[in-house]
């Protein structure tokens, strides 16, 4: 797990026996510590550089930290600002705390008593940048890209979410890779009446098949080697809302028939438990496999497809919509502009809707996204970008004429992705194809970004 950066901490204070004891005990925290001995010093410094926690006295030798501490926040907001105060002055800062400081801390006080206001800011601070990145993916996640478009096919989409949404009952969503299933699951959840109870997302094919069961319904304390407490499931933590299972096309058979146990009765058991469990969760499934071959190779149980099939969504790929794309175009545009006004000539556009766009949406949004960022202009070339995209390479073990070299890393990806491509995207049987294990696949597929 990636360690957090070290935070900046400022100390604006001109009592230097203060600054000496405060820098020894806070140097055992995660922090690159400055001092100040003025205001003036302080600000300086806080507009030189991004501070994230800083120690204000509130008598200081030019001011007082009443009077300069939204000068700080209105350089940075996210700083925190912990007061040093005497007691005649803890009315000033529990007023300061209501405009914006974090903290304050009475003198005299214990350099141990510091150390932990200090490392609780910290964790303030870690915590609410892990909310503001949950936001920022939200935001992008649940943006109606999915949904742009004027054509029937898109018009008719709308329709089917709009119904799906209306009703509790299981939802089936069909549709290639990068086609937007995740945002249209999202769309049915947040249109419907339990749109503020939770919405968990489980990509069937990400988790080892060993662990998959577990993860879906929990395990009770002591079930297996290494259980040493019960842990609630996806189902228990979607209770009330919606669970989306991405990629069920990849749901080991044997978690199929417990699966169904769920959808006809809603009830289950933990792993390890006796107890039934009662749940209330709306489910909305999806897969890019080629369903009705699954059936006939009964990789996929016909008794759960058709208990799930209940309200079935076909998201169409982009090739068979181009009239969208130009819609799409300025959608991705004005998301990833910042606000900057980009422009892209008719010709462009033209040129988009030419191409196939076997990765869909995704994939426009892709290039849409790096012409953005590799603009030298207001006005943006991105089919360029798929012009110079590297073709899929094919791979056959036996050639013949002039040899040509051929890197090994290359031959294995074109290996693997000509494999899942004769069987539909199957990740199961592709795995079974190449002789490895299922974790294997996935790390290649991700390695080598197939």
């Amino acid at each position: 797990m990636k360690t957090p950066p070290r935070k900046r901490l400022l100390i604006i204070d001109d009592d230097r026996l203060f600054c000496d004891s405060a820098m020894e005990f806070l140097s055992i925290l995660p922090v690159e510590i400055h001092l100040a001995n003025s205001g003036k010093k302080g600000l300086e410094i806080c507009t030189e550089k991004k501070m994230d926690i800083v120690l204000l006295d509130q008598k200081l030798p030019d001011t007082r930290g009443t009077d300069i501490y939204q000068s700080i926040l209105s350089i940075n907001e996210h700083t925190k600002i912990i007061f040093i105060t005497a007691f005649p002055d803890l009315k000033s800062a529990v007023q300061a705390l209501k405009e914006g400081v974090c903290d304050y801390i009475s003198k005299p006080f214990e350099p141990e008593e510091l150390a932990l206001v200090v490392n609780k800011t910290i964790k303030t601070i870690d915590l609410e940048r892990v909310a503001r990145i949950h936001e920022y993916t939200y935001t992008i996640q649940t943006s109606d890209s999915a949904l742009v478009g004027s054509s029937p096919a898109m018009i008719e989409l709308r329709n089917l979410i709009e119904r799906a949404s209306a009703t509790q009952a299981p939802v089936f969503i069909t549709g290639e890779t990068g086609t937007g299933k995740n945002m249209v699951a999202k769309a049915i959840h947040y249109g419907n009446s339990s749109a503020d109870n939770p919405f968990i997302i489980v990509n069937c094919a990400a988790i080892p098949e060993n662990l998959i069961e577990a993860e879906l319904f929990g395990v009770e304390k002591g079930a297996f080697t290494g259980a040493f407490q019960t842990k609630k499931g996806l189902f228990e933590l979607a209770e009330g809302g919606t669970l989306f299972l991405d990629e069920i096309g990849e749901l080991p058979t044997q978690i199929q028939s417990k699966f169904l146990g769920v959808l006809d009765e809603r009830k289950f058991k933990k792993v390890g438990g006796n107890k039934m469990i009662d749940v209330d969760v709306r489910i909305i499934a999806a897969t890019n496999i080629d369903i009705e071959r699954a059936l006939k190779e009964k990789t996929f149980r016909s008794d759960v497809y058709f208990r799930l099939n209940i309200i079935p969504i076909h998201i169409p790929p982009l090739r068979e919509r181009k009239r969208d794309v130009p819609e799409l175009t300025d959608h991705f545009i004005s998301q990833f502009s910042r606000k900057i006004p980009l422009r892209i000539s008719d010709n462009e556009t033209e040129r988009l809707k030419a191409y196939d766009w076997p990765g869909n949406i995704r994939e426009l949004s892709n290039i849409i996204e790096r012409s953005v960022i590799l603009r030298n202009s207001e006005e943006i070339f991105p089919a360029s970008l798929i012009e110079c995209s590297p073709p899929t390479e094919k791979f056959s073990p036996v050639s013949e004429g002039p040899f040509s070299p051929v890197s090994l890393r290359n031959m294995e990806a074109a290996h693997i992705r000509n494999t899942l491509s004769s069987v539909s995207g199957n990740y199961s049987q592709a795995a079974k194809r190449l002789g490895i294990s299922r974790s294997t696949l996935m790390r290649k597929i991700h390695v080598y970004r197939i």
